[in-house]
């Protein structure tokens, strides 16, 4: 591959799909998966604050590095897509001032640990920018960016929910130098949204981050695809990584894994599979 760093220099892996209980638990965790460069979910730093103390001496002085960070909001529920599509990001009324008050903190603590990229779902873009939902929804993106951009933070999307085009237009219109795009292929799959390849080249000029995160399309519309170890589901890996190189993407990958009891195993796994995509130096 292209580029100044090989894949496997870009790895990273994100801290929840771990499962930890507290910094000492995810610090043996990254151990046992032999890499030590991590996304951080940040919620755990203020929700369990006495499991989570110390967080940014303990990854120092074990040599973690953080390559970014996470939040998710109030109340988000993916049992199905309907019921993520009413309650993901900030598209529910009753949540925002929580929401609001959340981004605070999380920017706070991104800012203290020197985080400099922080990723989130939005909530489904509506597809016609004409909707007041849409309206509603861009205003308090305009909110959110703003507050992470005056602390010098860049923000990314993660993708999946909406089309990448939408997803494209919306950015456009929003206009931000530090929003962007954290590209998820397995959730393009998952959500039944594109085909993750051609949606990577329209959001190319936003990306900031990858997921490395692999599914199965479903065959029942309407339903979840399945997430399954990556190199096993509908990705097209060969093409991903040759389209990263072709639009000259240098940043971090992190293997994220959600679904399954061998997560350690798993990423491990993922590892290997990447490094196969490494050119010989």
């Amino acid at each position: 591959m292209n580029g100044t760093r090989s894949l496997a220099e870009r790895l990273a892996v994100c801290s929840w799909s771990l499962l930890p209980e507290g910094t000492d638990h995810l610090i043996r965790l990254l151990e046992q998966v032999g890499l030590f460069r991590i996304q951080l979910a940040l919620d755990p730093l203020h929700e369990s604050p006495v499991a989570w103390r110390l967080t940014r001496e303990s990854l120092a002085v074990n040599g973690v590095e953080v390559v970014s960070g996470m939040f998710t909001t109030v109340g988000e529920d993916y049992s199905t897509l309907e019921s993520i599509r009413r309650t993901g990001g900030l598209v529910p009324d009753e949540h925002w001032e929580e929401n609001w008050r959340r981004v605070q903190i999380v920017r706070d603590i991104a800012r203290s640990l020197h985080i400099r990229l922080v990723t989130f779902h939005a909530g489904f873009l509506p597809e016609d920018p004409g909707d007041p939902a849409c309206q509603r929804l861009f205003e308090r993106v305009c909110r959110v960016a703003d507050c992470f951009g005056e602390a010098g933070i860049q923000l990314a999307f993660e993708t999946g929910q909406e089309t990448a085009e939408t997803l494209a237009g919306f950015l456009t219109r929003l206009n931000r130098p530090n929003v962007g795009v954290n590209f998820d292929p397995a959730n393009m799959i998952l959500y039944d949204k594109g085909d993750p390849v051609q949606a990577l080249r329209v959001l190319a000029p936003w990306l900031r981050q990858c997921h490395l995160k692999d599914a199965r399309r479903t065959r029942v519309p309407g339903t979840w695809g399945e997430e399954v170890v990556l190199g096993t589901g509908d990705v097209d890996w060969p093409a991903f990584f040759r389209t990263l190189a072709e639009i000259g993407f240098d940043g971090n990958l992190c293997i994220e894994r959600e679904a399954g009891n061998r997560r350690v195993e798993d990423i491990r796994a993922a590892r290997e599979f990447v490094a196969r995509f490494d050119a010989p130096r």
